[in-house]
């Protein structure tokens, strides 16, 4: 997280074994697949595991590891959407702007 923070790192190589039904994993493994700097929309996700936009969401945002499982990178169609790091979708906005995607923000 440290490399992370100082911008030297935007992705990590770790064994995640998340818990949580299949579709919530296949959520997961969508976030995790999203470049650093890029972002995808909910429906995005949504229409590759062919299910509603608002499932993709409410499984985004039951994240349990915010950063490593970057679901910053997910936006609503028509704005940031939520975060599930707890603490505000201001955090969501950082974290985008430090990965270089804050011209997504304007």
């Amino acid at each position: 997280l440290a490399a992370y923070f100082d911008g030297s790192r935007f992705s990590f190589e770790l064994p995640l074994r998340v818990e949580g039904s299949a579709f919530q994993r296949a959520v997961c493994n969508a976030m995790l697949a999203i470049p650093p700097g890029e972002t995808r929309t909910y429906g995005d996700i949504a229409r590759d595991l062919e299910h509603p936009a608002q499932a993709v969401g409410q499984a985004c945002g039951a994240n349990p590891i915010p950063v490593i499982i970057p679901c910053h990178r997910v936006l609503a169609a028509n704005g940031l959407g939520g975060f599930s790091g707890g603490v505000g979708v201001e955090i969501k906005v950082w974290l985008l702007r430090h990965e270089g995607a804050a011209g997504l923000l304007i």
